[in-house]
């Protein structure tokens, strides 16, 4: 078994590097066991909801930071891991967010978005006022890398870049609700107003905003179901 206290070999890109397989041997668990854990899971996971009225306390900084590298274990195309998540706490950053988030969303509900998407989003209760960009106490902005780049200006295309991140952001948000922690998905279109505001590099383009924290004292969320698995799954 592997120790996550060991201390990591640094990374460095391996672009056109040999193949180097290393064994993988990691102790296979108990069926009962499993059973158990995979209806736990089930359970807990299905307590999650997607919150957008979020108390001021502050979260414990660690538990973000180990979310984050949880959802950076996710598997990637050519294993090149084009992600750059972005912890986002002071208070005025996140102010110049949710403005320019706003200035946006306005847009887009005065008549971007057309009928047939605002009619999807009525159930949800969903306006142009983004207050959980400020009241929630922690941002994690989460960017994709279109290509590497290197410090000498080097560029090396990505591949499966959407795929990779969009499996990392959900881990992201398995491992926050798992932590005891609500998030919201907040995709503001268009986002390069992320990239200005938090100055990150041409090679970046961002996907999405996730509060995170806790759910407010008088939190509400839509009354909503969660499709059957006989509507979701098919077995062959």
């Amino acid at each position: 078994m592997s120790d996550i206290t060991a201390p990591p070999r640094p990374w460095a890109p391996v672009h056109g590097e040999p193949y180097r397989p290393v064994p993988y041997r990691p102790e296979r668990m108990p069926a009962d066991e499993s059973l158990t854990r995979a209806t736990e899971l089930r359970r807990r996971m299905d307590e999650r909801r997607t919150v957008r009225r979020f108390s001021a306390d502050p979260v414990p900084e660690q538990v973000l930071k180990d979310a984050i590298a949880c959802a950076a274990t996710a598997p990637s195309g050519a294993h090149q891991q084009p992600w750059t998540f972005v912890l986002v706490k002071d208070p005025e950053v996140r102010h110049r967010i949710r403005e320019a988030a706003e200035n946006e969303e306005r847009i887009s509900y005065d008549g971007r978005l057309g009928e047939e998407w605002l009619a999807a989003l009525r159930p949800l209760g969903t306006d142009a006022v983004k207050s959980h960009m400020t009241d929630a106490p922690a941002l994690v902005v989460v960017f994709q890398q279109r290509y590497w780049l290197g410090e000498d200006g080097t560029k090396r295309k990505h591949y499966y870049v959407d795929e990779s991140v969009g499996i990392a952001v959900g881990m992201l948000l398995s491992a926050l609700h798992l932590s005891g922690l609500a998030a919201l998905v907040h995709t503001p279109s268009p986002m390069r107003f992320l990239g200005e505001v938090l100055g990150r590099p041409e090679n970046e383009k961002a996907f999405a905003v996730i509060p995170v924290g806790y759910p407010a004292d008088d939190c509400e969320v839509p009354d909503l179901v969660r499709k059957s698995m006989d509507r979701v799954l098919v077995e062959v």
